[in-house]
């Protein structure tokens, strides 16, 4: 570990890529000519305050999963800036009021994810995580307030839905989050958000997520896949979204906005509450039955190929936060553009 000035820590982040002038806006998408890379939605407004992370701490340079591991640790303030490769023999614990900021054009996870459990105020951001075997890259636990950021999750789709999970869940009365700007790509089930039945009582009335701006290509199910609570899921890219995109079930309530749907795309939005044997295995060959959810639908979407099934229409109608949509026709320009990692 590197101890680092604030400045030094920025350069390391701005240094090595020349995308990284992208942070103070990336032209045409009709935010006044930029696009807006800050903290917006869940993860922002929130009644225990706007995430931070490690701001206020010191910030420190890691070159090792070692050293990662002990500075990730603790309740204190800091601002993690993780440099090269870190192939994880196990799943790194990530303490409260911590910032995990790749440098330049980001640093790379393999081997293990990382576990967000029990904690508050976490910032993860650019970083390229890959190939978790049998878990999920990022899981979010019992947590409140994180904001994941302009990553990069890879895996495959060779073995089947079960030889990765996913690659961030959310779960466990875990609330007010935002996913932004990070590109999904070659794997099964991206994003699940609550658990099973059996978890009602814990989950209900939390798992309030933004999910915007991020970029979803190659995916099979799960974009995400909510029980329980809300999540609003504005102005992504959906490329080859194979089956199941957006699905509402047990309860849950999605707002769904301007999103853009291309290519190989079949349901974008569900609300039935049959979970599909392409995203659970291991239930019976005809796919498990759970509870409707429900859906309102915002500005308008572009479904391309993809159908909709909404089952029964939400209460969930408007954000209680202030956003700016990017209008439509420029959605996937600047999703593409701007989603991912060496971007920030």
């Amino acid at each position: 570990m590197k101890p680092a000035t604030l400045l030094s820590a920025l350069t390391l982040l701005a240094g090595s890529s020349p995308a990284m002038g992208m942070s103070l806006g990336l032209r045409g998408n009709g935010h006044g000519g930029h696009s807006d890379f800050d903290l917006v939605g869940y993860g922002k407004d929130s009644p225990y305050g706007t995430t931070t992370g490690g701001k206020g701490g010191p910030a420190v340079v890691v070159t090792t999963p070692e050293e990662l591991a002990a500075e990730a640790s603790g309740d204190e303030p800091k601002t993690i800036i993780l440099k090269g490769e870190f192939a994880l023999q196990s799943r790194l614990s990530v303490g409260a009021n911590k910032s995990l900021i790749g440098a330049g054009r980001g640093a790379s996870i393999t081997g293990s994810g990382i576990n967000v459990y029990n904690t508050w105020n976490v910032i993860i951001r650019n970083l390229k995580i890959s190939y978790i075997l049998d878990n999920d890259g990022i899981t979010v636990r019992n947590t409140t307030r994180v904001w994941i950021d302009h990553n990069e999750f890879e895996s495959d789709m060779d073995g089947g839905p079960d030889k990765y999970d996913g690659q961030v869940d959310i779960i466990r009365a875990a609330d007010y989050i935002t996913l932004s700007w990070n590109y999904f790509h070659d794997h099964w089930k991206a994003n699940l958000i609550g658990n099973g039945d059996d978890l009602r009582d814990v989950d209900f009335g939390h798992l309030h997520v933004t999910l915007h701006h991020n970029y979803y290509r190659n995916e099979g199910t799960r974009g995400p896949a909510g029980r329980f609570g809300h999540q609003h899921v504005y102005n992504n890219v959906y490329e080859d979204y194979l089956y199941q995109a957006i699905h509402s079930r047990s309860d849950n309530q999605v707002l769904v906005e301007g999103n853009v749907f291309r290519g190989n795309a079949s349901e974008a939005l569900s609300t039935y509450g049959l979970v599909i044997p392409m995203d659970s295995p291991n239930t019976s060959p005809d796919g498990d039955f759970e509870i409707d959810g429900y859906a309102n639908l915002g500005a308008k979407n572009d479904w391309g190929p993809a159908t909709i099934n909404i089952t029964q229409w939400g209460n969930f109608t408007h954000a209680p936060y202030r956003y700016k949509l990017t209008p439509l026709r420029q959605v996937e320009w600047t999703v593409k553009k701007g989603a991912g990692i060496g971007k920030i």
